[in-house]
């Protein structure tokens, strides 16, 4: 079948609006950098997600999953087969101390939802962005705190489209890492436990953490967030500003001269020059300090083709 095909098979169920054919994925990457994606699909509901999701798997045809666009770098040639994102599945509600949240919404919004319900435990995450879907898979953390610190269940498709509740045990959530990321389910939803706090120590500890993370980070450059996991007994950061790497990279991406840490797109960037800068932070971080820099971001899709401007 041809990607029009896919296309008019997806409209049975999700409206013709939601559907994209070469859609270029750099409108909905952080580091606004990527190819174009063969089908982009944006459902409205957990019913269409679930479409979409065993539309794929009975076709055979390749699924990406695009949650707010952070942590993931797409190849300047784009992506095959269907990319969907269910940044519509934004639903959050708090009963209590219990938080729900669909995929789709921000953790930051989901933290400050918390926030505004006097609870406490999420205020970690209140400058992360990405996704809850994302921030699920990927056990996202900050400050000291993480998602298994509060998670209760996540509501997940496996492959083939099956509706699965995973208890916090079942996530088997780890250091940037979970049960999602290594099966390769989708988040549907999330579910939190908090507590009650002291609303004037829960509107300061997030007004500290904002100030660190605008001070420290350089959030006026597109970026992937931080590129690399911290080695044992280590910071990547603290590694490769010791290697004298800030403001070093290819062509328009560069090590960040604010944080180590981050590699930015400095307006001009493309994917191959990202992954580049990427590689060369990793090949002089070893060989100055025997070290090898493990990527937290993800690159997908496939290189550009010679021939192709």
């Amino acid at each position: 079948m041809t990607k029009q095909q896919w296309a008019a098979h997806l409209a049975q169920k999700i409206p013709v609006t939601n559907i994209k054919i070469d859609e270029p994925l750099r409108n909905y990457t952080m580091t606004k950098l990527g190819g174009a994606a063969d089908v982009f699909v944006l459902p409205e509901n957990e019913e269409q997600a679930t479409y979409v999701v065993r539309y794929a798997y009975d076709n055979n045809i390749p699924l990406l999953m695009l949650g707010n666009g952070s942590n993931m770098v797409v190849r300047d040639g784009g992506m095959r087969g269907i990319v969907v994102t269910f940044a519509h599945l934004n639903t959050i509600e708090i009963t209590d101390t219990h938080v729900y949240a669909g995929a789709g919404a921000l953790l930051k919004d989901v933290s400050k939802a918390a926030a505004a319900s006097t609870l406490t435990g999420l205020e970690f995450s209140c400058g992360i962005p990405g996704s809850i879907g994302g921030a699920m898979a990927m056990n996202a953390g900050a400050y000291g705190g993480e998602m298994a610190d509060v998670t209760r269940q996540v509501t997940v498709l496996t492959k083939q489209g099956e509706l699965l509740v995973l208890s916090k045990d079942e996530l088997q959530l780890g250091y940037r890492k979970s049960i999602i990321a290594t099966e390769g389910y989708y988040v549907l939803s999330a579910e939190f436990d908090l507590q009650r706090g002291d609303q004037a120590q829960i509107d300061a500890k997030i007004a500290d953490l904002t100030h660190q993370r605008e001070s420290k980070q350089p959030l006026e450059y597109p970026s992937a967030g931080s590129v690399f996991k911290r080695p044992p007994g280590h910071f990547a950061g603290k590694l490769i500003q010791d290697s004298d790497l800030q403001g070093k990279g290819v062509g328009g991406a560069e090590v960040s001269t604010k944080h180590a840490g981050f590699i930015v797109n400095k307006g001009n960037a493309s994917a191959s020059d990202y992954i580049a800068t990427i590689q060369m932070v990793q090949q002089v971080v070893k060989e100055k300090f025997d070290i090898e820099l493990e990527m937290e971001v993800k690159i997908v899709g496939d290189e550009l083709a010679m021939n192709e401007n």
